[in-house]
């Protein structure tokens, strides 16, 4: 599909974002079993303390660069460690659908929140809400654009199965999206799966960032190439080491003049190479943020706290 024919509906990237300002930021127990990225320190009110300030940062530099963030509050009560992440529960797109997701950890679940949904109606034009978080009765998870990296102009949802992301509902989503998956298994250095394909990888518009070590079987690796291959994008592969820095945790996104930006957190850009940086600044203008405390006690990064507003404007 030629880049001018695409209709608003399936274009890559959005210059506006929604993110939730935290309250009560903290190491989250609950999913501290399956997210080998976590690592609990210092004592809790200062993680939010710090947590906030890097938040606040992070907008910042995104208004800075002439995106559009719609930020909304966390809520006090009930606690909600994670909610920082909102790209897990739920992901907007073109054509005005909504989708809520199934969550793995109990204490995630808290973070749907239609009062949020409402609150973009104002502005956004919302045709259907198609809410999967039924699957939590049989214990089965999708865990949103965490779960699946998205190619939108092509109608693409990568996925790395783990205990986060189980591949019926990824069917579904698929089913009632007119996705094609593309799945795959992937571990980390030390053989665990890796809990989300959004740390592993992204998808721009011309490129894709990957770590390709950590998908083992050389059959899904190759599936994972031609699909790359047929949709023209210059793959940039990252190491381990690189992954655990969140380098595969980026997003790419518009300012609202239209220029494209590559958002990440400053350990990814700090563990890229010379060459890499090279390479992704011909497609984007690199963003980044110094977010720290959330990557070591949230055990995600940048693009974990983006959800990309993709409906139309009402």
């Amino acid at each position: 599909m030629n880049h001018d024919l695409r209709t608003m509906s399936n274009q890559q990237t959005t210059s506006t974002l929604l993110m939730i300002r935290p309250v009560n930021f903290g190491f989250n127990e609950q999913t501290a079993g399956s997210n080998a990225f976590q690592n609990k320190n210092a004592e809790q009110q200062q993680v939010q303390d710090k947590a906030l300030k890097e938040f606040d940062g992070f907008i910042s530099v995104l208004r800075e660069n002439g995106v559009e963030v719609i930020v909304i509050d966390d809520t006090v009560e009930p606690h909600k460690p994670d909610s920082i992440f909102p790209n897990n529960w739920i992901s907007f797109h073109g054509d005005g659908t909504v989708f809520l997701y199934p969550m793995m950890a109990e204490n995630r679940r808290l973070e749907r929140r239609e009062d949020i949904i409402r609150q973009l109606k104002d502005e956004f034009t919302v045709k259907h809400i198609i809410d999967l978080s039924r699957f939590e009765r049989d214990h089965k998870f999708l865990e949103g654009t965490g779960s699946m990296v998205f190619d939108r102009e092509h109608k693409i949802a990568y996925a790395c199965l783990s205990p986060r992301t189980d591949k019926e509902v990824l069917e579904e989503f698929c089913h009632n999206s007119g996705y094609k998956p593309v799945v795959f298994h992937a571990v980390d250095e030390n053989g665990k799966d890796i809990y989300h394909t959004n740390v592993l990888m992204c998808v721009g518009n011309k490129f894709a960032v990957i770590c390709l070590d950590s998908i083992k079987d050389a059959k899904e690796r190759e599936a994972v190439l031609r699909s790359f291959q047929s949709t023209q994008k210059k793959v940039v592969t990252i190491s381990f080491d690189q992954m655990n820095h969140f380098a595969g945790n980026m997003l790419e996104v518009q300012s609202t003049a239209g220029e494209e930006l590559l958002v990440m957190s400053k350990s990814a850009w700090d563990s890229l190479s010379y060459e890499q940086k090279a390479i992704l600044s011909l497609f984007c203008k690199p963003v980044y943020a110094e977010i720290g405390t959330i990557e070591q006690n949230g055990g995600g990064s940048a693009r974990c706290m983006m959800a990309e507003v993709h409906l139309p404007r009402a």
